[in-house]
Formats: C-alpha cells, sequence, structure tokens
C-alpha cells in the first residue's frame, strides 16, 4: 500500500493540479527482484487512482527483469479530439 501511495504521490507532482483529474494511465515498470507484488500494488493503485483527486485513471504495470521499480509514464487526456 506505500508504495501505491508513493507513486500517487509522484503523480501529482508531476502533473498540475488541474490536469491530475485527467490522468488516464499511469505506466509502471516493476522489475521481479523489485521487492513488490504486482498484483498487490495493481489493486493499491486502481482503488487510489479511481478516488479525488484523480478521476479514474488505471495503472498500467510492466512487469520487467532486475529489481527496478519506476513510473515509465503518464497520460494524461488533454481534451483533444485527435486521440
Amino acid at each position: 500500500m506505500s508504495v501505491a501511495i508513493e507513486v500517487c504521490r509522484i503523480v501529482e507532482t508531476r502533473v498540475s493540479s488541474e490536469a491530475v483529474g485527467r490522468v488516464v494511465t499511469v505506466g509502471l515498470d516493476v522489475g521481479d527482484d523489485s521487492g513488490v507484488e504486482p498484483d498487490s500494488l495493481a489493486f493499491w493503485l486502481e482503488s487510489f487512482l479511481s478516488s479525488p483527486p484523480f478521476g479514474s485513471a488505471r495503472p498500467a504495470i510492466e512487469r520487467v527483469s532486475g529489481d527496478v521499480l519506476r513510473v515509465s509514464y503518464l497520460e494524461v487526456d488533454d481534451g483533444s479530439q485527435d486521440d
């Protein structure tokens, strides 16, 4: 749970306060040796990202080798019809 809370803090610091509610996807790389259980992380992130100040963001977790744990990308809906 604490890792999911920290991911949410990272999102809030990287996106303007007006755009936090428009975050669509939070991409994460989770290493096999990171000590983080991807299913548990996904559960907590789904819970937190569906609550204010977030709109209905979803986590996109990619399992990778090694001990890496990082936010790899943030997808934000800019309101454009091009997407």
